[in-house]
């Protein structure tokens, strides 16, 4: 995620539930992400656990892009 992002995470976040819980959700993905990913050799079941983690970042992601988005257009 951008710096530029992250600052207005912080920024809104105390105001914005939504965009505090996307966030917050987004870092655990991630978090259980690196976990898996780290590991030597990933059964089947567990790729299959890491391909479902990503699609979910990714719908989070777009979904956080989206709020943020409205908190940028007074900037521009």
């Amino acid at each position: 995620m951008e710096a530029r992002d992250l600052e207005l995470i912080k920024q809104y976040e105390a105001q914005d539930s939504e965009l505090r819980d996307l966030y917050e959700q987004h870092q655990e993905y991630e978090t259980l992400l690196e976990k898996l990913e780290s590991k030597p050799y990933l059964s089947p079941t567990q790729m299959q656990e890491v391909k479902a983690l990503k699609k979910k970042k990714l719908a989070g992601k777009t979904k956080l892009q989206f709020l943020l988005d409205k908190y940028r257009k007074p900037e521009a």
